[in-house]
């Protein structure tokens, strides 16, 4: 792994999902170095974690005006992945609704998979720049999420 590489790639993290002690995710092996993100043993774990949220974000207080009960959009999703401190959360939801052919305020049903396999590219490439895994690591860590 190259320095060169983006940190969620070199961290196996592609989400970049911060770490939190509390969240005892499947290969999680703790945080980088001086900084604030976990560190996963494979990319299909990390990839896994990343599914899990988004799938776990569902339950969770949506937009007031937005959508339906509970976090149900691509807006609302990248919302509480991306906070608006933190980055241009409208060109991120906008980016990931139109890989999956929606409206960024539009309800989508995340545990379609389909639906969770655009997402989950969607915040792949946006974090890194690009999707660098094969298919069959893709959909391994898909597989692991829905499990």
């Amino acid at each position: 792994m190259t320095q060169s590489q983006p940190r969620g790639v070199r961290n196996r993290n592609p989400g970049n999902i911060d770490y939190n002690p509390r969240n005892q995710w499947e290969g999680q092996l703790g945080k980088e170095p001086n900084g604030r993100f976990a560190i996963f043993d494979t990319a299909e774990n990390g990839i896994r974690a990343l599914g899990k949220l988004l799938i776990n974000y569902r339950g969770k207080d949506g937009m007031p005006g937005v959508g339906c009960k509970g976090i149900d959009t691509v807006l609302e999703t990248i919302n509480r992945w991306a906070p608006s401190n933190e980055n241009d959360t409208q060109a991120y939801a906008s980016a990931v609704a139109k890989r999956l052919g929606v409206r960024p305020t539009e309800p989508i049903n995340i545990k379609d998979l389909a639906t969770l396999r655009g997402m989950v590219l969607g915040i792949i490439i946006h974090e890194n720049g690009g999707n660098p895994y094969p298919e069959a690591v893709f959909e391994e860590g898909l597989r692991r999420a829905l499990k």
